[in-house]
């Protein structure tokens, strides 16, 4: 079996609008920050972005537990020497409630573009309006989780091996299509057959020509040696004169 990966054909992003009054910042911070990162997918993967988006408003009603509003404090540091500012939370809520929720979810997405990324599906708003209508978001409430059903769907897979023969009367399936990379491989090897019986052939037939060829001129030599041949004369004796 193999490992699914998603791609991004396969992501489908959604709309949710959730209503932030009364709640405690960190339980909201969290539940937004997977809905984000699309921890409630099936087809989750940590290296990619396959969250949703996410509205959320009444921002201003968001509380603190355990006296934090005057303990916790959002620092911020200029880069400079003595450019570091501490406000508490109290003040913050009341000043900018909506940064102090987008500083919670920022601080539990992932540290880089990925994570950057994912932020920017996370629209704030303190209060009840938001911008957002023609795109038709859900009403999620905390604690509950989105239904999802966007599986991809499995491809037919060619069946291998012989198929089962069909019943009397029907018509029988058609066998599947061979592969055109067989019948290439098939097609070079017989070339290649045929190539190496012509070669065969015509070295045969050089052979034949060159053992015709030797035969039928060793007599021919011989005759024309025979005439260019002079006879030898033979030796006249001359008398003796008395």
């Amino acid at each position: 079996m193999k490992t699914y990966t998603p791609r991004p054909r396969d992501i489908d992003r959604r709309w949710y609008l959730i209503d932030a009054s009364g709640a405690v910042l960190g339980r909201l911070a969290s539940e937004v920050a997977a809905i984000l990162r699309g921890k409630h997918k099936p087809i989750f993967a940590p290296h990619m972005d396959t969250g949703d988006h996410v509205v959320v408003v009444n921002a201003s009603g968001v509380r603190l537990t355990g006296g934090k509003e005057e303990k916790k404090l959002a620092r911020r540091h200029s880069g400079y020497p003595g450019g570091l500012t501490e406000t508490t939370y109290a003040r913050l809520l009341a000043t900018r409630p909506a940064f102090a929720v987008e500083k919670a979810v920022r601080g539990m997405l992932p540290k880089n573009s990925l994570g950057r990324a994912m932020l920017g599906k996370l629209k704030v708003y303190a209060g009840p309006e938001h911008p957002h209508r023609a795109q038709s978001p859900q009403p999620l409430s905390l604690g509950e989780v989105p239904k999802w059903s966007g599986l991809p769907k499995p491809q037919p897979v060619a069946p291998i091996g012989p198929q089962p023969k069909a019943p009397a009367g029907r018509p029988a399936a058609k066998p599947a299509p061979a592969a055109p990379a067989a019948k290439r491989t098939a097609a070079k090897r017989t070339g290649a057959k045929t190539t190496a019986k012509a070669t065969a052939a015509k070295r045969t037939t050089a052979k034949a020509a060159t053992t015709k060829r030797t035969t039928g001129t060793a007599p021919s030599r011989a005759k024309s040696t025979a005439k260019k041949s002079p006879a030898k004369k033979a030796p006249v004796r001359r008398k003796k004169e008395e």
